[in-house]
């Protein structure tokens, strides 16, 4: 998805006037810093708008639709915005406070002889740390302009920190950039989405958010190698024939040997996503930051699953290869002992070694030829299993219900602050920090992403603040992880099936509705998404259209 965000920028600029420019960076940091050489801000989009100055003799409501329009232009720390501001006010204005993406036509009305209003549909906005967030339904804001007369010109005395900016400027402006934080086994990597302005000083505003560290939702549930305090010692990160020169503090010198090539891992996956760096680089105050060879053992990033379909077909339990033919069954006795249950539903862990099956009878743990039941309660939704040894059970009616239980069945309750609904699914990332959850509201499906926060000893024992996602409409059917950032949703309408894939700190898209009632949805491979329809049959989408599968099934087993 991070790629398909950035491709409907380049017909829609095609009109627009734009020129490349170099501004010097001003990257906020706490603390001392040891001054570095003055660096040149230019665009990395290839493109830069260059908005408009005043016109002489311009009337209130023309200043302040150019003010708006001057946010397109970031070079020289918004140089041209700050011409249409007055001059006691044009260095207290932050425009990075936030953005707002707007949607649909503003409209402008006057309050008073110097005061006007900009209202206008928010469909999402970034804050200071870049963290994105979508609105889930169209948010009205109403925006107050304050005007004064200087040398005869109308300025802007007052307007609120921040830009504001059309879906098509901000895809153009801005890029989107995953920092990478370790789940607390440091097995995996996981994606924390944030948006920077697309231009050269990237670099060093990804590698002061990660050493700030991850968004608050996520706090609890991952970790970082970096030493407490961290931060960085000079004032940008520079890049030279490909590799990016990070200098640190002295705090970093505190890291363990593993410590340190964790930090360095860390830093190349978040630095990634900039065209220009392909390696890293590693200094402190100055001086060699020594990194031993790990022997290339990697965490994993966006682990996938195996290729072909998880199916229960006439109580045959195993993998299907895409356009039907024989199911191959799960071995050690495991596809039997699950066949036999009848599952309604069913999970396997990512070792194979385990799987958690729902059926009329509640939920049970399924290990090679061995069974038991864990939960007899009814009206519980599709249990879950994580890879370090629990399954996840939540119910219908209750949405603060939810229990994790060992493998062995030994219960613990998971606090959890979801709001109140009819709980439809309930799911576990393949990384085992975070927990998806699907609700049934009166004013429709809502979904929310949630941290999954463990003891010492890997027990979990709450989830985070819930973060609402963009929601399929309809009735809820399901949800589904479908990478380490993707998760999608259903909802049957009269007119077929709604689709809606979500990146979590990114954007949202709707797929074409396929015909038929569906039932259920998974996540597959390579970040493909599998919905089972009520006559059986499977369908697939990486993102576009729907392509049948050729394959029939009782139940979709969902992968780790």
């Amino acid at each position: 998805m991070r790629t398909r965000l950035r491709t409907l920028v380049a017909v829609a600029l095609a009109a627009v006037t734009v020129v490349a420019v170099s501004a010097c960076a001003a990257i906020p940091t706490d603390g001392a810093v040891r001054s570095g050489g003055v660096i040149k801000d230019q665009s990395v989009s290839g493109v830069d708008y260059r908005p408009g100055k005043p016109v002489p003799g311009a009337d209130q409501t023309t200043i302040l639709r150019g003010f708006i329009a001057a946010g397109t232009g970031a070079a020289d720390d918004y140089e041209v915005a700050r011409e249409f501001l007055a001059s006691d006010f044009s260095t207290k204005w932050n425009p990075r406070r936030q953005v707002t993406i707007q949607s649909g036509n503003p409209a402008v009305e006057r309050v008073g002889e110097r005061e006007l209003t900009y209202t206008l549909t928010a469909s999402a906005t970034v804050d200071a740390d870049g963290e994105y967030t979508q609105a889930v339904r169209p948010t009205s804001s109403t925006l107050t302009f304050q005007f004064t007369r200087e040398d005869g010109e109308w300025r802007i005395a007052y307007a609120p920190d921040g830009i504001i900016l059309s879906p098509v400027s901000f895809e153009s402006v801005f890029q989107q950039h995953a920092l990478y934080f370790y789940d607390p086994t440091y097995r995996f990597l996981v994606p924390d989405e944030r948006w920077f302005l697309a231009r050269s000083s990237t670099s060093t505003r990804i590698a002061s958010a990660l050493l700030a560290g991850p968004a608050d939702w996520l706090k609890g549930a991952v970790v970082s190698a970096f030493p407490e305090g961290t931060q960085l010692s000079l004032n940008a990160v520079t890049v030279e024939s490909g590799t990016a020169l990070v200098d640190l503090s002295s705090d970093a010198l505190g890291a363990s040997s593993e410590a340190k090539a964790r930090m360095r891992e860390q830093l190349t996956k978040s630095l990634a996503s900039v065209a220009a760096v392909s390696s890293v680089d590693i200094t402190v105050e100055g001086g060699p930051f020594s990194i031993p060879d790990t022997g290339g053992v990697d965490a994993q990033q966006n682990p996938d699953v195996d290729a072909r379909p998880l199916v229960d077909e006439d109580g045959t339990v195993g993998y299907s290869a895409l356009g039907g033919g024989k199911i191959a069954q799960l071995g050690g006795g495991m596809g039997a002992e699950i066949g036999d249950l009848r599952p309604s539903s069913f999970a396997l862990s990512a070792s194979g070694t385990a799987a958690v099956v729902g059926n009329g009878d509640g939920v049970t743990v399924v290990r090679g030829r061995t069974h038991l039941r864990v939960d007899a309660t009814d009206g519980l939704v599709p249990p879950s299993i994580d890879d370090l040894g629990f399954v996840w059970v939540a119910s219908e009616d209750d949405t603060r219900r939810v229990t994790a239980y060992g493998l062995g069945g030994d219960p613990h309750e998971v606090s959890t602050t979801l709001p109140a609904g009819d709980l439809v699914s309930f799911q576990v990332s393949r990384d085992s920090t975070r927990a998806l959850a699907l609700i049934e509201t009166n004013d429709g499906p809502s979904l929310y992403v949630m941290a999954i926060v463990r003891g010492a000893d890997r027990t979990p024992t709450s989830l985070g603040s819930p973060v609402r996602v963009q929601a399929a409409t309809g009735n809820a059917v399901g949800a589904a992880w479908i990478s380490d950032s993707d998760v999608a949703s259903v909802g049957q309408t009269t007119s077929g099936p709604d689709v809606v894939r979500s990146t979590i700190g990114g954007q949202s898209s709707t797929l074409p509705k396929p015909d038929g009632r569906a039932t259920q949805i998974v996540g597959g491979s390579g970040g493909s998404m599998l919905l089972r329809l009520s006559d059986g049959s499977v369908l697939q989408s990486t993102g576009g259209g729907w392509e049948t599968t050729g394959i029939t099934a009782d139940v979709l087993g969902v992968q780790r």
